[in-house]
């Protein structure tokens, strides 16, 4: 059997491989899907009228760039951090307002060991791994790990955060539990293989957790007498899921132990997410491809499906565990994940549901808006190189009425409707912006495919290879993908694409960058590197408004990246006035339409974080740096809530930094523990 070691001994290099994720974090996150050939081998996107604008707009950005004010690569107005320009260095200013209308000087780059929020805010550790969340829950003992506890535990590697209100004083905080580092959990020679892969496996999923209002405005605190709580649930790799929709009872979604197709246990790789109108929690299961083993030969009927979505049969290991996870013996079990998952928190006795109408693949997350027809929509991202963006639109209409009857209808909004895959095509009008026209290509219905020689189940199941038939374009990494609640634009984060530029992945208008410049460490020069290292925020809208329209136009928002180097793009606003940004993941806006960005893969040598972006007006593009993470941690979330008085985001990972083990740790954040524990964190205005 082909399994990962348990503790690996991964080697520290001087230079990460890509972005600056630590070999630890390519290996437990995505199981180095970067090192393995592109999935995506259409030559979808690849037009080269495309190509030749898009050569020519990035030489007229670069002269529009210098004559904006922008710092100059080796300059004397370039800092040694990449921050703004010293010229343009706020002093410290009183706090005016709440998170979306208070003016403050942004956040330095840096290494720190902590969170750092803005001058005049400050923030609180809500939850941290292995947090009690159910009654009969031990306190959390690193020494004394079970799978039992942890299945009533607080997850590690906490990803998505969703807040429902459950009356004036408290709410429902619903977190995402992406994957766990064995190398940073475990205490060396405590634990058998086999433990610390089953404990491993019940520190996945989801919590929903009640959280109740602190002594100061926008503070919010976990409610630990948990008879107070009767809400808080874990969901993890054991708990039943029901398999929704059109390809519910296919017959490449049942196994040995669910014949009828319809009935999953567990969720994996859990990354965003959303909170739809009806009052669910919408979950993507990302880079499940990596959790599946094979003892033998591979089931030559799904190769093609196989390759197209990663499935190598070179796992964690855990079919030592649990054998559904032998791909050899159970070759059907991949295709019960890679859905979107929907959680009702107010209900902590009901059936989860996998939704088979949104398709299946890396998904990064789904965001619902109402659009003025009245049906639900849906946005979602293909998290891998050279992958598309997707949309739902429902057959059915959302009803808004506050009733029983209203909320069980809203609840099958997403078992019928459309799917569509998105084409980009640039205007080729040399107008210094990268921007043009998009249309949405159906892929199916719930009753009609669109796609030749694929029936509706094919379409729903291998989504990926549906979609490379309709001649979408090709993404850099899409993720987060987000409407926009105050202008009816929609937002998404392209985080990066190291091989844009080779053969395979030539420049188009949409992903324009094949050559980007990046820093070794903090303070150290900008340097050229290949490809899209630092990514872009794509922003389009519908036409007429309308998010149900089959067309659409586009712009890249932002071409991510230091303000010194020549290819970056800020909105248009003066780049000397700008945060550096590198690698954006999720986004989210606040009560005035602004957009909150979070990163992942920092290249220009500071610690990720979450940025305030204008969308509108003379600072359109204006990036903020409001938060930084601690050491190798990333920033998740972000989610403005409670009147604009609070920021709840995720910090994933500290301390995961080659090298790191559980006895030689890189980070001890947030510094309960002489280990990091992942953690959600809330800031707010300081009294």
């Amino acid at each position: 059997m082909t399994t990962a070691p348990t503790r690996p001994n991964i080697p520290i290099t001087p230079v990460n491989r890509h972005g600056s994720r630590s070999r630890m974090t390519c290996l437990f996150r995505c199981g180095n899907a970067c090192d393995h050939p592109e999935p995506n081998l259409t030559d979808n996107g690849h037009i080269q009228q495309e190509i030749t604008r898009a050569l020519a707009r990035r030489s007229v950005l670069k002269g529009a760039a210098v004559g904006s004010g922008a710092l100059v690569v080796g300059g004397a107005a370039a800092t040694a951090s990449g921050g703004l320009a010293a010229a343009a260095v706020e002093p410290a200013r009183a706090v005016a307002g709440d998170l979306a209308t208070s003016v403050f000087s942004p956040v330095r780059p840096n290494k720190r060991d902590s969170v750092t929020v803005a001058e005049g805010f400050t923030h609180s550790v809500v939850m941290r791994w292995g947090d009690r969340v159910l009654p009969g829950a031990p306190v959390f003992d690193a020494y004394k790990q079970t799978a039992a506890a942890a299945s009533m535990q607080f997850g590690y590697n906490c990803d998505y955060v969703g807040i429902l209100p459950l009356g004036r004083d408290k709410a429902l905080l619903i977190v995402n539990h992406e994957y766990t580092d064995e190398n940073l959990m475990f205490p060396a020679d405590t634990y058998t293989p086999a433990e610390i892969k089953a404990i491993a496996m019940v520190n996945h999923g989801m919590s929903v957790v009640t959280i109740k209002r602190g002594l100061v405005p926008g503070d919010w605190q976990q409610v630990t007498n948990l008879r107070n709580a009767p809400h808080n649930r874990r969901l993890h790799i054991g708990t039943p899921f029901a398999i929704v929709g059109p390809a519910a009872g296919d017959d490449r979604l049942k196994t040995v132990a669910d014949p009828t197709g319809r009935a999953a246990l567990g969720t994996l790789n859990n990354c965003a997410g959303g909170t739809t109108p009806w009052g669910t929690v919408l979950s993507g299961e990302e880079n499940f491809n990596q959790y599946f083993d094979k003892s033998g030969d591979l089931d030559a009927r799904y190769t093609a499906q196989y390759a197209r979505y990663g499935i190598t049969g070179v796992g964690k290991g855990w079919s030592e565990v649990d054998p559904r996870f032998d791909l050899t013996t159970d070759p059907h079990e991949p295709h019960r994940f890679g859905w979107i998952v929907e959680v009702d928190p107010t209900d902590p006795k009901s059936t989860p549901r996998k939704q088979t109408m949104l398709g299946r693949f890396k998904h990064e997350g789904a965001n619902i808006v109402i659009a003025r027809s009245g049906h639900a929509v849906a946005y979602m991202g293909d998290d891998e190189r050279g992958d598309y963006i997707y949309r739902f639109v429902s057959a059915d209409k959302f009803d808004p009425a506050k009733t029983v009857k209203a909320r069980r209808h809203n609840l099958t909004l997403l078992t019928k409707g459309t799917l569509s895959v998105a084409k980009f095509v640039g205007d080729g009008a040399g107008d210094g912006s990268y921007d043009g026209t998009g249309s949405w290509i159906p892929l199916c219905t719930d009753t009609t495919s669109y796609v030749e020689g694929m029936s509706v189940a094919d379409v729903l199941i291998f989504t990926r290879l549906a979609a490379d038939k309709m001649g979408p374009t090709k993404m850099d990494r899409p993720e987060d993908v987000e409407p926009n609640p105050v202008n009816g634009k929609v937002y998404a984060a392209l985080t990066n694409n190291s091989n844009r530029g080779k053969p395979e992945l030539p420049v188009d208008e949409a992903n324009p960058i094949a050559s980007s410049m990046v820093r070794a460490s903090l303070g150290a020069p900008l340097t050229a590197a290949s490809g899209n290292r630092n990514g872009y925020v794509l922003e389009w809208t519908p036409a007429g408004g309308e998010h149900t329209a089959a067309m659409f136009t586009w712009d890249l928002l932002l071409v991510c990246g230091d303000p010194a180097a020549a290819e970056t793009y800020f909105g248009g606003v003066d780049k000397s006035t700008v945060s550096p940004i590198s690698c954006p993941d999720n986004v989210s806006f606040d009560s005035e339409g602004q957009l909150w960005i979070s990163t992942d893969g920092n290249v220009l040598g500071s610690n990720d974080g979450i940025f305030r972006v204008p969308v509108s007006g003379p600072l359109r593009g204006q990036v903020r740096q409001f938060v930084t993470m601690p050491r190798g941690a990333e920033a998740c979330g972000p989610l403005i809530t409670d009147r604009n008085r609070s920021l709840f985001f995720a910090v994933q990972h500290p301390g995961e930094i080659d090298g790191a083990t559980f006895e030689k740790q890189a980070s001890t954040w947030p510094h309960t523990d002489d280990f990091p524990r992942p953690s959600v964190c809330v800031a707010y205005k300081r009294r």
